[in-house]
């Protein structure tokens, strides 16, 4: 597979040629030193099994995001390992080694941009220049990327304010879905996913807490710490939204009835129900039932 591009401008002399397929676009190679926040260019490159590079400096700011493979990585002296979910930061003055694992090369997107809130948006992600973190679920941003890429492919008259706006989405989505690299935090991060798969898998029969907590074989103390750290948000309150996300698709089905979808999420009072779903989505289920 050949690497493919817009057609307005010829790649950079930064891109890699070591790579098996691309998709790249490119929107301003020229930074000006006025603009807020720009996208210079971006894409997604499958590497191949000899992908290196070395560079003392770049011209960008830049993002990077790993989906699949192995690699290592260096940025300003700092080594890190590369696996799905991991993201890393540099720009100029941060030196750059990245080379790939031969045996599962590493494919990964990349946006480069420039301007004078570039370091502001970084920072704000906890990703400033020349450093690295993880993201869970490995592919929780890579609707984003594939967004911006698309319209960056598109070369229509707003698609560069469009990328730019969607950069900033980005890094609102790092700052949540951000994850500990491994070291002491990896024990408590690895026990509140677990505590989160088992909610979203049996959320429905799930009444409380206490019997998430029971079955996760924790306090349940401890529990709503570990939500707190990871997910900003008790662990019950996003136990209630699965039930009422649930329950709304259910109310959309014809036939469905309120007292049936309410036994399905698990509560026995039908205006209990009806209380605690309107309080997330501001209407009640009877609302719902007429928008079929």
């Amino acid at each position: 597979m050949k690497a493919t591009s817009t057609a307005t401008e010829t790649a950079p002399d930064f891109f890699s040629t070591q790579v098996s397929h691309a998709q790249r676009f490119y929107l301003n190679l020229k930074p000006s030193p006025k603009a807020r926040l720009a996208v210079a260019c971006g894409g997604v490159e499958r590497c191949a099994s000899d992908y290196a590079i070395s560079r003392p400096t770049f011209p960008f700011y830049s993002v990077e995001y790993v989906v699949e493979g192995g690699g290592r990585l260096k940025l300003g002296g700092t080594e890190h390992r590369l696996q799905p979910g991991s993201v890393f930061s540099y720009g100029p003055g941060v030196a750059q080694e990245i080379a790939t694992d031969r045996k599962q090369p590493l494919v990964k997107y990349f946006i480069d941009f420039f301007g004078t809130e570039s370091k502001t948006i970084l920072t704000s992600a906890h990703l400033r220049p020349g450093t690295a973190a993880s993201v869970f679920p490995p592919a929780e941003i890579v609707p984003l990327f594939d967004e911006i890429i698309r319209n960056g492919r598109r070369g229509t008259p707003g698609a560069a304010e469009i990328c730019a706006r969607l950069l900033e989405a980005l890094a609102l989505k790092l700052t949540e879905a951000r994850a500990p690299l491994p070291g002491r935090e990896a024990l408590a991060f690895a026990t509140y996913q677990h505590c989160r798969e088992h909610i979203q898998r049996h959320f429905l029969r799930l009444r409380s807490v206490a019997q998430v907590a029971e079955e996760c074989h924790l306090d349940d103390t401890y529990l709503c710490r570990l939500f707190q750290r990871y997910d900003h948000q008790p662990p019950y309150r996003w136990l209630v939204q699965l039930k009422m996300n649930h329950a709304a698709e259910r109310l959309q089905l014809p036939g469905a009835m309120v007292k049936q979808v309410a036994e399905e999420a698990g509560f026995a009072n039908q205006f209990h129900f009806s209380r605690v779903f309107k309080s997330v989505f501001g209407i009640p289920p009877r609302a719902m039932i007429k928008m079929r």
